[in-house]
Formats: C-alpha cells, sequence, structure tokens
C-alpha cells in the first residue's frame, strides 16, 4: 500500500498507528530504503530541539548542509525550508513517527500541517507525509477524528495489528504446532517478543531466559511500555493485575483494587485507547447492555506477565528462574494456556468459515450469563449460529464432551432462531472423531488456507528447472 501511495499521481498522506511494538516504524524504515525520506522520531524534548534536529536530517537526507543551521523558530518556518529545496525526482517522503511526543510539545504542529497540504502540498504531487503513532486513541481523535485539523485529509491509512497465530508460527518453523501455540499465547504477535524466544530452547526454557531473568529482555518489557505513555502507574498495575487474575467486571476489578467505578473508567479509557484492553460483550445478534460488559487484557505478554511474573517478583529474585518456573509457574500454566486456547479458536473460526466456503457476513465473540459459559459464537446472516466448546488439556470421552456442548447450547438464547452449528475444538483430536464434523484441533487451525496453497504450488510450477 505504502508502495502504491508512494507512485500515485498525486501527493500523499498516510497516518500509521497501532499498539507499541507491533512494528511500525520497522515497516516504514524498510519502506524508506532507496527512497528520498526524512524521518523523524518524536520525542519528549523542547519544541526548539525538536525543530533543530529535523532540520539537521533534512540537511543531510538533501545534501543541503545549510538546512542545519537554517534558522527557523518553529514547524511552519522548518517544513516549508525542507520542502523547497526538494527538486525531485518524484516524491519526498516525510515521516513523523511517535506524532503523538512531538504534538505535545507543538500542539500546533496538526494546524500547521493542514495548512501546508492544503495550501501548497496536496497539489503539488511532490510529497508523501507519513504521520505514526503508537497511541492509538490520540491517532485517532487527533489526526483521523473529525474534530482534528487533518480530518479527510488523508488519502490512505494503516491501523498496523499484530500477526495472526498463523504469522507467528513462521518465526518458529522447527517448532511443533503445539509449541508454536505456546508461544503464541506468551508472546501474542508481536515481532520482538517472538524474537526472544530461541528454537534450540524449549517454551518453558525461553519464558524462564527471557521473562523471568533478571537481565532479559522481556523481564521488565510491560513496566516499561506503561511507564513510556502513564502516569500513575500504580493504579494501572492494580487494574491489569485483577484482570489477569480473572476480575474482569467493572465490580470485580473495584474490589480487587479499592478503586471506585468513576476513577475506573478513566483509567480504562486509557488502556483501551492504548489497545492493551478491550470491552466485550456477550455475542447474541441484540444490541449490547452496557451492564453485561467485561474487559480483557488484550496483550497476551502483558497478560502473561501480570498472571506469573509481576506477582512472582520476589520469588523470582530469590529462588532464580529454574526455581520459580517449577514453582510458581508451571502448575498453572495448562489451565492459562485453556484460556488463551478460547481466545485462538475465536480468532481462528473465519478461516475455517474460509475453507468451508461460508461466504455471508458474521461476527464472532463469546456468550455469557450467569448459567452459563460458551467459548466461542459465531453469528452468521444466512441464518446459522455456531456454538462451539474449547477443551486445551485432558478431556473427557468425546461423547461427554459432546453432551456437555449440548447442554450449553440449550442455554443459549437464540431469539433469531438460527440452525445452530456445534464446534468442538481440542488439542488433538481423538482417533474416533477424526473424520467427525464439528470437531477441530490444532492441526486443522494451522492449516493452509487452499487460496495460499494453491499459490505457493503456482509459484513453484514457475521455477526454471
Amino acid at each position: 500500500m505504502l508502495e502504491a501511495e508512494h507512485t500515485a499521481e498525486r501527493s500523499s498522506f498516510v497516518p500509521i498507528y497501532g499498539r507499541r511494538r507491533v512494528g511500525k516504524s520497522e515497516l516504514i524504515l524498510r519502506f524508506l530504503k532507496g527512497r528520498p525520506g526524512i524521518y523523524f522520531l518524536g520525542k519528549q524534548a523542547q519544541a526548539g530541539l525538536q525543530i533543530r534536529e529535523f532540520l539537521e536530517e533534512a540537511a543531510v537526507v538533501l545534501g543541503e548542509p545549510l538546512l542545519a543551521t537554517f534558522p527557523a523558530e518553529s514547524w511552519k518556518a522548518a517544513l516549508e525550508a525542507v520542502v523547497s529545496r526538494w527538486s525531485g525526482p518524484g516524491k519526498l517522503v516525510l515521516c513523523l513517527d511517535e506524532f503523538q511526543w512531538t504534538v505535545e510539545k507543538s500542539p500546533e504542529l496538526p494546524s500547521v500541517l493542514q495548512e501546508l497540504w492544503d495550501l501548497k502540498w496536496r497539489t503539488s504531487r511532490r510529497v508523501m507525509l507519513i504521520l505514526c503513532g503508537s497511541y492509538v486513541g490520540f491517532m485517532e481523535r487527533e489526526v483521523l477524528g473529525k474534530k482534528s485539523p487533518l480530518f479527510g485529509r488523508r488519502t490512505a491509512q494503516i491501523l498496523l495489528r499484530p500477526f495472526g497465530y498463523r504469522e507467528a508460527a513462521l518465526f518458529h518453523p522447527g517448532y511443533s504446532i503445539i509449541d508454536r501455540a505456546r508461544a503464541y499465547f506468551v508472546c501474542g504477535g508481536i515481532p520482538l517478543y517472538l524474537r526472544c524466544f530461541s528454537p534450540r530452547r524449549s517454551i518453558e526454557a525461553n519464558v524462564a531466559a527471557a521473562l523471568l531473568t533478571e537481565f532479559a529482555p522481556l523481564h521488565r518489557e510491560p513496566d516499561f511500555l506503561l511507564r513510556e505513555e502513564l502516569r500513575e502507574v500504580e493504579s494501572y498495575y492494580a487494574i491489569l493485575l485483577a484482570m489477569a487474575s480473572g476480575a474482569r467486571t467493572s465490580g470485580a476489578i473495584a474490589e480487587f483494587t479499592g478503586i471506585n467505578d468513576r476513577s475506573l473508567q478513566y483509567y480504562f479509557k486509557q488502556l483501551l485507547e492504548l489497545g492493551y484492553i478491550a470491552r466485550r460483550y456477550p455475542l447474541t445478534g441484540k444490541a449490547p447492555v452496557a451492564r453485561h460488559v467485561r474487559y480483557d487484557l488484550e496483550d497476551p505478554l502483558l497478560r502473561f506477565w501480570f498472571r506469573f511474573v509481576y506477582p512472582n517478583f520476589s520469588y523470582i529474585a530469590q529462588m532464580g528462574p529454574a526455581r520459580a518456573m517449577a514453582d510458581r509457574i508451571r502448575p498453572g500454566l495448562d489451565a492459562y494456556f485453556g484460556l488463551c486456547f478460547e481466545r485462538m479458536c475465536r480468532e481462528a473460526l473465519p478461516a475455517l468459515y474460509a475453507q468451508e466456503g461460508v461466504s455471508t457476513a458474521y461476527e464472532i465473540g463469546e456468550y455469557w450469563d450467569r448459567d452459563v459459559q460458551i467459548d466461542v459464537v459465531g453469528l452468521r446472516d444466512d441464518g446459522f449460529t455456531d456454538l462451539g466448546e474449547c477443551r486445551w488439556g485432558p478431556a473427557p470421552s468425546p461423547a461427554a464432551l459432546e453432551e456437555e456442548l449440548d447442554a450449553r447450547v440449550a442455554r443459549f438464547p437464540n431469539q433469531r432462531g438460527a440452525s445452530i452449528g456445534r464446534r468442538i475444538f481440542v488439542r488433538e483430536r481423538p482417533p474416533s472423531r477424526v473424520d467427525a464434523p464439528g470437531w477441530h484441533d490444532l492441526e486443522d487451525l494451522y492449516a493452509e488456507p487452499a487460496a495460499t496453497r494453491a499459490a505457493k504450488k503456482k509459484r513453484r510450477s514457475r521455477r526454471p528447472k
């Protein structure tokens, strides 16, 4: 998409946003290779210092030494000076990364960019402007939102998301399918975290080496993430610890933390805007009811860290990573992975639909009430609803598992009268259900889509013999 924007017969304006560590800067830097572009990383520094650094970078990129000493006292003067010295060919890429930090010290910058875009850059065909930020709420509000001076001016946008479980598995091609899933349960789809897991170690050994060792790269990663973006981190720690311990409603979280509901809503808002937590409602096809809301810790590493690492800091420091793994973490891993497996199954359902030729629109979620929990709900527009049970650990007999799902199905409020499909997700399919419809195991979830297999076969056939 960035290639297409760069070659388009017009100027381009592309906001790129997404949670921290997802790979936004890496994407931009790879795109800039071999292209004329000025990459500026915003900082928590005074505006004058940032403007001067921007000009110094531009002087190097454009081969214009005088820009480094250009007497610009504002972003408008600096940007005009830089773009006026670009003579082509093609577009000059202007990338302002960590845009939220630059705007914090220069609140006028969005209006300055609006003026330059409207009056000069838009019709010049000479500029590609990229604004990149990790604070999702800020980017949606101050760059993409209706009240932003920049509203309606973007020519494209990228909300960069973490890799899915299939893409994450490509980081560890030598792992078994079960270990690929376990790695995903801990690291999620964040490239930096996945790279910390060595193919030469088991999953438990990787956890000990990358998360439990004092000097390891991920040992204090969540602490760094939160302190970079938030104030009063102690309150956020209490909330995330409550959620990792199983509290999902505002009432349960308030009871766990001692924080009143009004203050909780403020903290929730900040964590939602960072993409670290998400709101969930039971999926029935009806409009959600506010009192039914649950909050989920969306980031896998934060979820694992607050469940196992943060509560055991003292024990890890005293007893060491190996003992902490044996005594404090391993006993709870399978139950924890079971909850992660439920999320993976919901993530996998669209791919299963594609393989089965389901072409209608759908929603995917879960359902709960006082009496029943249904792990997977697929609400389809073709008059079908799929209800699924997930079992990571040892399961009862296949027949007992089917009876258990039937009991849950009977309690689902099927108010639209949909035909109910039953799905059972397990780590490994029992021999008696190898060909049974509606049964899925990890082999099914990680199977390549037919379109991908066909594309690979086509590419192989084109190779010279």
